[in-house]
């Protein structure tokens, strides 16, 4: 009597967004027994399409950080303007010391950027883009600033209808 295998497979939901941890940091708690390890980490969420979010766990574990941490970020999505692949203007992102100058790039000239403010303006979607990083490279500080800079870009409809103005009359 040969037993049959069941054929179920359990499938995850496809998610849409992808993730990236951008920094982990060992925790160290001093105790009357010791030393209390935990760990910390940063992790920038985007679905290429202009959404992304940051979000910051921790955990007894690197895994467990992680995920605190991709749930964190998945509630703070935000949407950022996107014009044929690049931003619409030059912004310049703030965060404590952190300065961070984003200009648009032509088509072909790829992603110009390091370390933290590579990951987010990849998971964002911008495929054209120039930036210098200026001050601390503290990565929490350089992922802050990114952010900063990018949800200040606003398309010329944008500024049209703030001022209430045609988009013909601000060009």
């Amino acid at each position: 009597m040969a037993r049959e295998r069941s054929e179920k497979k359990f499938e995850r939901p496809v998610d849409e967004f992808e993730k990236k941890v951008v920094d982990v940091n060992r925790i160290t708690k001093v105790v009357k027994g010791g030393r209390k390890m935990r760990f910390s980490a940063l992790v920038v969420v985007g679905d290429k399409k202009g959404r992304v979010g940051m979000g910051m766990g921790k955990g007894a574990e690197v895994p467990m950080a992680s995920e605190k941490a991709t749930q964190a970020a998945k509630r703070d999505l935000k949407t950022i303007s996107i014009i044929n692949g690049t931003i619409p203007h030059e912004v310049i992102g703030k965060y404590e010391k952190t300065k961070i100058i984003m200009q648009p790039a032509k088509e072909g000239n790829g992603i110009i950027a390091g370390g933290p403010v590579r990951d987010v303006v990849e998971l964002v979607g911008i495929k054209n883009i120039t930036c210098k990083m200026y001050g601390s490279n503290n990565p929490v500080n350089c992922v802050k600033a990114t952010m900063n800079g990018l949800l200040s870009l606003k398309t010329a409809e944008e500024i049209a209808q703030l001022r209430g103005k045609k988009v013909e009359e601000i060009l």
